[in-house]
């Protein structure tokens, strides 16, 4: 049946149109799935692609916020459900490590050294994650949030907030040596600042990161070259505004050339907090890297 021209010139307008465009930058991640009516936070993709993790406050857990996982099937994400390693407390900032070896968090359980501390557990070669172990030459009674090892394994990333910081949470480097971790170095200013930092992805093996700043409620993700040095810049997405809440991109290990991160779009929407899928950005260019 042939179509009337009228038709095909309202179809051309209606993808022209703002909303239509907007669209065209990002999807939600997993619809009634990962994202749903409850708040979902940071997703990691297990470098096979068959597994997302992430966390969410839904109903079903442990209490509060809890990690849960899903698997790939038929080209969805499917069988939700939460993780055995969550507890009464929160589990957040979950982070698969690009070698699938490990699967890092944050949680604020019993038995750390203070409010949120760094663990790990091993992830086996048929996907299952084992007993949880804690990073004690990284916790501190203060707290430490959002880890992200490097994808060459050598450095890992992550957030804490303490009297030595320059205000709330900022972002820290620590060297792999062997099986542990080295001293810790807090990034410097402008990179961190009075705002929070945390909830970093790496974009490459150089240092460029993309992280979430957050001050007074609202969140917004930021580029960073390789120098640290150099003032970060906002990341172009219709719904990355200063006074939104958008935050914790992580790049999909098994597809480098997109990321995850959560946020509230007009549309599409499944709840509060909702995770989408962008295009990952480019490392921005600076002096002092390689």
């Amino acid at each position: 049946m042939r179509i009337p021209l009228s038709l095909l010139a309202l179809s051309a307008s209606l993808l022209c149109t703002p909303a239509a465009m907007a669209l065209s930058e990002f999807g939600i991640e997993g619809m009634g799935v990962v994202s749903t009516k409850a708040n979902e936070a940071q997703a990691t993709i297990a470098p096979d692609g068959q597994r997302i993790v992430w966390a969410s406050d839904r109903a079903g857990g442990k209490g509060g916020w809890d990690l849960w996982q899903a698997v790939l099937r038929d080209g969805r994400w499917q069988d939700p459900a939460p993780l055995a390693l969550n507890s009464a407390n929160d589990e957040r900032d979950p982070y698969f490590s690009h070698d699938g070896r490990w699967l890092y968090f944050a949680s604020d359980r019993s038995g750390g050294k203070g409010g949120f501390d760094l663990y790990r557990a091993p992830v086996t070669a048929d996907g299952t994650i084992e007993a949880v172990q804690a990073l004690p030459a990284l916790n501190t009674r203060d707290e430490e949030r959002a880890p992200a090892l490097r994808p060459d394994g050598r450095t890992l990333l992550f957030s804490r907030n303490g009297r030595q910081t320059q205000g709330g949470f900022d972002l820290y480097l620590a060297p792999v040596q062997g099986e542990g971790f080295g001293t810790a170095q807090a990034l410097p200013a402008p990179l961190n600042t009075a705002a929070d930092e945390l909830g970093a992805a790496w974009l490459d093996n150089d240092g460029a990161l993309a992280f979430t700043r957050a001050s007074d409620g609202h969140s917004q993700v930021l580029l960073a070259s390789c120098d640290h040095r150099q003032a970060a810049v906002p990341l172009m997405l219709s719904f990355n505004t200063a006074d939104g809440q958008t935050g914790a991109p992580v790049v999909d290990a098994s597809k480098p050339s997109e990321m995850v991160l959560a946020g509230m779009a007009r549309a599409p929407r499944a709840g509060g907090l909702d995770l989408y899928r962008i295009k990952a950005p480019s490392a921005p260019r600076g002096t002092g890297c390689g």
